[in-house]
């Protein structure tokens, strides 16, 4: 029976909370106005590369100094798409192995390399590792014949890898250095057929995210 009278008891206060206005009062929800900021996934960036063309059977070279462009998109936060274009800066160095021509250090032409690559990569505290996965050309082009005055272009397009590390410990910008295997294969554009023509390129560069 005492425990009866203790629950109408608790009943009625409840109830006179209720319907009598009791100093009951509820907490006002403030929405989160601040804004989200989110951080474009576009980046560009420049680089300074050391290009080579060889000739593994008679070691003949073509080597440079170059320029590479950077212009990516980054799709998740593991896989980008880049596209690169790399261009020598001043003449070329070459070396003819044992091509019966002559070495010149002030070679004239032209070298460059144009891409494309999946760009997948996997990020440790500030270090970025990346691959590069692609497609693209490289040309030599302007080289003498010769006479100074007959020149020839030559470029293949194929398959191009990589590897690189870049720092990522600012906001917004980020210094790389990565290899690029360019062309691996026999010939090059109809020339050196029975000889395997490598060509690479080295870069130390630094991207901007915007």
């Amino acid at each position: 029976m005492k425990k009866m009278t203790q629950v109408i008891l608790l009943s009625f206060t409840f109830s006179s909370l209720c319907y009598a206005g009791g100093d009951v009062s509820v907490p006002e929800v403030v929405p989160n106005t601040e804004p989200i900021v989110s951080a474009s996934n576009f980046y560009a960036g420049l680089g300074i590369s050391t290009m080579s063309l060889r000739n593994d059977f008679s070691d003949e070279e073509f080597s440079s100094t170059g320029v590479m462009l950077q212009l990516g998109y980054k799709v998740y936060p593991f896989l980008a798409i880049e596209g690169r274009y790399t261009k020598n800066v001043g003449n070329l160095d070459y070396n003819h192995g044992n091509a019966l021509t002559l070495s010149n250090s002030d070679y004239p032409g032209d070298f460059s390399n144009v891409a494309v690559y999946l760009k997948p990569q996997y990020t440790i505290e500030d270090v970025n590792i990346y691959a590069l996965l692609g497609y693209g050309e490289v040309s030599l082009s302007n080289i003498p014949l010769g006479d100074s005055s007959i020149s020839a272009d030559r470029g293949e397009q194929g398959f191009q890898w990589g590897l690189g590390l870049a720092y990522e410990g600012w906001e917004s910008i980020s210094v790389f250095l990565d290899y690029v295997r360019l062309y691996d294969s026999d010939g090059f554009n109809g020339r050196a057929t029975e000889a395997n023509i490598v060509s690479d390129v080295w870069t130390l560069g630094v991207s901007y995210k915007f």
